[in-house]
This record gives structure tokens, C-alpha cells and sequence, in this order.
């Protein structure tokens, strides 16, 4: 969840890595830092702020070299305070951070010291404990609370001269999960990165200049370089001016040097910049429908076969389908259970990929594993993907937004979404592309088994180039979602309801309000109220509901009838033909149009927008909510 850059060349990378931390900002923001070989010495610099007032601190400070690593934090082990904060050094046994300057307190911690080793690292060791008492032991002086500093201590305990030698030998030591970039005071220009567990990528210079760079994301590296090599499971990669080479742990731990193919990746600059809009989480959700166009390009028929090679085999050969995801996009798989089930008739279920992996279940070969992520770096949800495959069912699947993932390398097929990069920790635009690939897994699935005729294909293509311009009238109700969060904003608790295919769409309109104004938010199917939430009503109580014009819609409105009864304040996004009005304690905003199947992807725009305008109304940080970060990389 934290974002690393790193660089070697002959000129002043430090604008490169504050530019390119800006751009993994979003992976986290509870501090950041720099640290450089400069004057024969390392120096750094470190705050609890954003990367802007970083930036200061440095130009400031005079920071400048040619070899350097940086780093923005999502806190794990360790408050968000500048002592905890990435690049953490080790100058050895005996010598205390703390009172040689640079684990200074108060963030002054730019000047020239004695430290030997600089490293960053995505990630949670899970020995620190094991591995921080050894060091102890050994005189290493700890300054933070951090399992990232033992990294540290434990490649200098095992430098020698050689630094790739050190981390190759201090890697066996670790268990968990890790991203890292170091570099040592001896060797001024060499970077060493690692990864196992969390993404890394290679980021290759020309050949005139020699410099090479190490990022989370490449992203990071646009404008600088687009030829990215993606580092794979166990690589360590060793840059130097005009050269850089991957080796990978072979046989009894012994290190072989390895081939990665180097992709050029166009990360546009521009896909990070705000344009007209206030704040990034408002642009994406105005880019939905280009989003949805560009996701559903191409698809001119249904077939297993937009989904990989020997799709058609493995679709046959299936029975049963299980969803793994987190989240947002686990509240996409609870709606897609809905479209496989009625539409493809094949028993779905869908696991909190966090926790399937810790419970006995029951495998099935014959079943069709289906992973859902923005990143496809998840870390809960890669796991129990190896999990699923480990129970012995090959046959695995996934929605991704990220052609070159660890999840696309490690499923047999993926349906690639083009929502494009999205920035705001609060996913919108994601979603809904994860739902347009989800409905034509469902359609081709339906297809293989024979639910699916031509006649029927013809209507749900139609519907799916549609859906673009429908989300377009969603978005022009802004206005009036735009009044409802003045209300919205002075209330502390809210409940949402849904019925069927649209309960889900209600969970996750509850967590957009709470991931970004922080108001208390919950969602339940409408006909449990009578079931206990019935007692949380009150006038003080807003409570949002998605109705459709559905099999259900008169269920629904039987719920409604009992929030009124108790003196609930019900706003209500409803299908324009439901029948339900305007009158005292119940606001309306009527959707454009009906949408049958497909309702969801449209009903869940206008709830995105109402979070999105209470937050602001509050004054929150829309973008960088508190204590939250974007793309999971640990468990």
C-alpha cells in the first residue's frame, strides 16, 4: 500500500523521485521521505506531511545527487510520526539514531551522517519481533517501531563490501511479504530492489544516459521512461549506472541470473493530473461512461473467448463458479452472483478473500475460481487464490485493471478492464468497469450452457452500448444529489437499503459515505429491518434506498411504508415508473430510465455522488481519507 521510487543516473534524480511519490501519493500519505548519496555521505529527509511540503523541505536543504530512494507510507508497525518514517538507516552496531541526528524527531534529519545503509520497503515482515531481538542482542540500536527498520540492521549486519551480496543473503531471513530498495554509503552508485509478496518494477533509461529506476507502479516513472520490466515473485534486481541485472533464488537459496522481457508501458503523466475538477475521486466518477465504452471496445458478439485462449474448453468443463475479493470488489462479485445464478444458472458463491483462506471448505476441481481487483496486486486476494488452486481447482479467472498484475500473470484467463488509472482510495470508476466485465462473463457462460440464444444476444449487446449514454443522464442528476448531502452532512449515522441484485449496490454506497465523510453507514437487505435495524430509526436517521422497478419493487415499498412509521427520513433513488412520490419524510430522485439486468451499474453512480458532495460539505480529504490507502499490498 506504500509506493517506492528509486534511481541511479548521473544527474539530480531528486525531482524524479519527489514527482514520482506525488504520483503513488494515493498508495499512502501517513508520511514520506528521500533519502540520497550525496558528498560521500547519505542525507535525507523526512515528514509527516504530504509530498509537497517534503518537496520544500528539501529544496530547502539543498538535497541533490544522482543515487537515491524514496518512499510514501501507509502506517502498519508504527505511528504515523517522522522517526517511523521510510528511509530508515543503519550505521551499526552501538550507534543510536536517535542522538546522531538523523532519526532526529522533529524531521531535521537532512545532514550528513554516519549511516551505511538507506532502505525503503513495501510490505509486513511477520518475524521482526524474532529478528529485531537477534540484532539486540548483536548492539543494533532501534529508533522506531517500524518491522521495516530490521531490514535495515540485518543487511548491514551482513555487508561486506558487496551490497546485492548482503540483501541476497538477508532475504532468507524474512517472512511475509516486501517490496524493498536499498543502498549503501560504499557503493555511490548502486540500487538494489527486491520483491516478494508486493510489485516492483524495472524502469530502463536510454542507453546514453545509463540510469535506471526502481518504482511501485510505473506511473511513477512517466515522462521518465516507458521500457518497464516487471519484476516477478523472489526477483532481486541490481542497478547501476549503465547496467542493471535480475537474478532469482534457485536451488539450496542460491541466486541465478534471469531474463525478464522489458514491455513498453505508455503511464501517461496526464491520467494523474485533475483537469477541471475539484478533487480526483469527482473525475472518475465523470469518466465512468468513456470508462465503460472503453472496457466494452472491441466486444462485437459474446464468446467464452474474450476472456483468453481455451476459454470455450475450460467454460464447458465448469460447474460451479467462486469469487475472492475485497472490498469494493467484493460488492461487485456479490452482484455478479446474481447475474451468474439467473442468468448463466450456475451456482455461484462469493468468499471475503481475506478470510476464505483461513476456514475449512469444501473444493470443487470442476470449479471456474474467479478473482476481481483494481490493481490486481491485492495481497488477501492473491493469497487466497493460491489458496483455492492449492485445494486442487486449476481453473482460475480474473477481472483485472491491470493488464501486467501479478493477478493476470497467475490466472489462466482475465478479462482486462480499461477504466484507466484511478486515484481516488474511494473506487468508482473501477466498479463499474468490473461490473460490465462480470455481466460478460455471465453472458458467456450462459452462451456455453445453452441459456444464451441469438436473439437474446443481440438485445443484451445492445443494452451494454447503451449503458454509456444512460450513465451520462445518471450523472446530469448531480444537482440534486448535491442538495440531499447538505442534509447528509450534518448527520453522524445513515442506513442504506436494497433489495435482491441491488442490495449489494446499498453496501456499497455505505462504504463510499464512510470511506470519505466519515459518517457511521450501514446497509441491509430491506426486508431484514423488521429483523433488529428497524430500532436504529428516527427522524434523525437518514436512510437511502435503491428502488428499482423490479420484481421487487412492492416488497420494497411495504419497507418504506415501515420507516415512515417509525419518523425515518427516507431519500430514495427510484426507476422513473415506480410510482413512489415526493411528500413529507420521503425525498425522491428519479432515474432516468429503467435498466433491467444491467440497473445496478447505473444505480450506484448517483449513490458514489452523494458521498462524494457529503464529504465535501464536511471539508474532509476526499482523495486521501484517513487511515485509508489505495491498492492493498498487505495482509
Amino acid at each position: 500500500m506504500c509506493g517506492i521510487v528509486g534511481a541511479v543516473s548521473t544527474r539530480n534524480i531528486v525531482p524524479i523521485l519527489i514527482e514520482g511519490l506525488k504520483r503513488l501519493e494515493y498508495r499512502g500519505y501517513d508520511s514520506c521521505g528521500v533519502a540520497v548519496h550525496q558528498g560521500g555521505e547519505l542525507r535525507r529527509a523526512r515528514s509527516t506531511s504530504r509530498v509537497a511540503e517534503l518537496q520544500a523541505n528539501v529544496q530547502a536543504d539543498g538535497i541533490a545527487a544522482g543515487t537515491g530512494i524514496a518512499h510514501t507510507r501507509w502506517a502498519t508497525h508504527g505511528a504515523p510520526a517522522v522517526h517511523n518514517a521510510h528511509p530508515h538507516f543503519s550505521a551499526g552496531p552501538g550507534v543510536d539514531a536517535m542522538t546522531t541526528g538523523f532519526g532526529a524527531l522533529d524531521g531535521d534529519d537532512s545532514g550528513a551522517h554516519t549511516a551505511r545503509i538507506g532502505l525503503v520497503h513495501n510490505g509486513i515482515i511477520e518475524n521482526h519481533d524474532e529478528l529485531r531481538a537477534e540484532l539486540q542482542q548483536r548492539g543494533y540500536v532501534f529508533a522506531s517501531q517500524t518491522d521495516t527498520e530490521v531490514i535495515a540492521h540485518l543487511v548491514h549486519s551482513l555487508y561486506d563490501g558487496d551490497l546485492l551480496d548482503a540483501v541476497q543473503r538477508a532475504l532468507p531471513r524474512l517472512r511475509g511479504a516486501y517490496a524493498i530498495a536499498v543502498f549503501c554509503r560504499d557503493e555511490p552508485q548502486r540500487v538494489v530492489g527486491a520483491r516478494q509478496g508486493s510489485p516492483l518494477v524495472l524502469g530502463i533509461g536510454t542507453a546514453a544516459s545509463g540510469e535506471h529506476f526502481l518504482a511501485s507502479d510505473a506511473m511513477a516513472l512517466a515522462g521518465v521512461t516507458d521500457q518497464i520490466v516487471y519484476l516477478e515473485e523472489g526477483d532481486v534486481v541490481d542497478l547501476q549506472l549503465g547496467k542493471a541485472w535480475i537474478t532469482a533464488a534457485g536451488a539450496a537459496g542460491r541466486y541465478r541470473p534471469v531474463q525478464r522481457p522489458v514491455r513498453t508501458v505508455h503511464a501517461h503523466s496526464g491520467a494523474a493530473e485533475l483537469g477541471p475538477y475539484r478533487h480526483y475521486m469527482q473525475k472518475e466518477i465523470f469518466e465512468q461512461p468513456r470508462a465503460l465504452a472503453d472496457t466494452l471496445e472491441g466486444v462485437e458478439g459474446i464468446s467464452p473467448e474474450l476472456f483468453g485462449d481455451g476459454a470455450h474448453r475450460i467454460f464447458k468443463h465448469i460447474d460451479r463458479v467462486l469469487i475472492l475479493a475485497c472490498g469494493t470488489s467484493y460488492y461487485s462479485g456479490s452482484v455478479a452472483r446474481f447475474w451468474l445464478e439467473g442468468i448463466a444458472g450456475i451456482p455461484t458463491t462469493v468468499e471475503v478473500a481475506s478470510e476464505y483462506r483461513y476456514r475449512d471448505s469444501v473444493p470443487d476441481p470442476k470449479t471456474l475460481v474467479v478473482t476481481i481487483s483494481q490493481s490486481g496486486e491485492t495481497a488477501d486476494t492473491l493469497a487466497a487464490l493460491k489458496h483455492a488452486r492449492s485445494l486442487g481447482m486449476p481453473h482460475t479467472l480474473t477481472i483485472c485493471n491491470v493488464a501486467t498484475s501479478a493477478m493476470v500473470r497467475e490466472c489462466e484467463l482475465a478479462y482486462i478492464t480499461r477504466a484507466g488509472v484511478e486515484i481516488g482510495v474511494a473506487s468508482t470508476k473501477a466498479f463499474t468497469t468490473q461490473l460490465a466485465g462480470l455481466y460478460l462473463l455471465t453472458l458467456a457462460l450462459a452462451q456455453v450452457r445453452g441459456r444464451l440464444s441469438d436473439e437474446q444476444e443481440a438485445a443484451e449487446l445492445k443494452a451494454l452500448r447503451h449503458l454509456p449514454v444512460a450513465l451520462q443522464a445518471v450523472l446530469a442528476l448531480e444537482p440534486q444529489v448535491i442538495a440531499w448531502s447538505e442534509d447528509f452532512a450534518r448527520k453522524e449515522n445513515a442506513l442504506f437499503l436494497g433489495r435482491g441484485l441491488h442490495y449489494p449496490i446499498a453496501l456499497e454506497g455505505a462504504l463510499k459515505l464512510k470511506e470519505i465523510s466519515y459518517i457511521h453507514a450501514e446497509a441491509y437487505p430491506a426486508g431484514e429491518l423488521k429483523h433488529g435495524p428497524l430500532a436504529l430509526v428516527t427522524a434523525e436517521m437518514p436512510v437511502v434506498t435503491v428502488a428499482p422497478n423490479d420484481a421487487l419493487l412492492e416488497k420494497l415499498k411495504s419497507n418504506l411504508q415501515e420507516v415512515r412509521a417509525r419518523g425515518g427520513e427516507l431519500y430514495v433513488f427510484a426507476d422513473a415508473d415506480t410510482q413512489i412520490e415526493n411528500e413529507a419524510g420521503v425525498h425522491v430522485i428519479r432515474m432516468p430510465e429503467n435498466y433491467g439486468a444491467l440497473s445496478p451499474i447505473l444505480h450506484v453512480v448517483p449513490l458514489q455522488l452523494l458521498a462524494y458532495h457529503t464529504a465535501c460539505a464536511r471539508g474532509t480529504d476526499v482523495d486521501k481519507p484517513r487511515n485509508l490507502a489505495k491498492s492493498v499490498t498487505v495482509e
